[in-house]
């Protein structure tokens, strides 16, 4: 039986149809970057961009996570990228798609998916983009500002890290309190770069 890869459980992943979200998504988005990465990000979903090219984080969050993978000194092609549900959910509002959040079930049977990919990873950290995320990977609701920032110990031996999503930076209103907001996320990702470093040179 030939070797698991990512590459294979990628092709897999695109005929999924563990829960009904495939019936209206363009494809399957299945996470990109290289097998010996030392950390894994874990986002929520597909947005419209990433429903549309295939990726995970192309469109306005992910601008925003590239410009806070470079302050925090993390690259990008070094970092494994996916997210908790592999498919785009959403509600038409005339030509618009507007995001809808993935309820437990939807969670729960994407983990599937995220479990095979974490299995031949390894990575040394994982870390939570948002509530969906750490529910996923802790098995359970995590409140992020109670948790975030900090190393913590998920199921499964994995060493996590949570913070918000970058799409949240989006939606503050406030030039000055939005400045503040990225400025908290990139300081979790400098924790994030420091434990990855720190485990690279052990």
């Amino acid at each position: 039986m030939p070797k698991e890869t990512l590459q294979s459980v990628a092709a897999e992943a695109r005929g999924c149809e563990r829960c009904p979200l495939y019936k209206a998504a363009t494809q399957t988005v299945f996470g990109e970057g290289p097998e010996d990465a030392l950390v894994v990000f874990v986002g929520e979903q597909p947005g419209d961009q990433e429903d549309l090219q295939g990726r995970p984080f192309v469109g306005p969050a992910g601008r925003i996570f590239d410009k806070a993978l470079a302050e925090a000194g993390i690259p990008r092609d070094r970092a494994y990228i996916t997210n908790a549900v592999k498919h785009f959910k959403f509600a038409p509002r005339g030509k618009r798609r507007l995001h809808k959040s993935p309820n437990a079930f939807e969670i729960d049977r994407c983990k599937w998916w995220l479990d095979r990919e974490l299995a031949l990873i390894r990575p040394r950290l994982t870390v939570a983009l948002g509530a969906t995320a750490a529910r996923s990977l802790a098995g359970r609701p995590l409140a992020i500002g109670q948790n975030r920032g900090r190393i913590l110990a998920f199921p499964g031996g994995l060493q996590g890290l949570v913070t918000v999503h970058p799409s949240s930076l989006l939606r503050v209103p406030d030039p000055e309190a939005r400045r503040r907001a990225y400025a908290e996320f990139v300081k979790d990702l400098a924790v994030v770069a420091g434990a990855v470093a720190g485990a690279a040179a052990a």
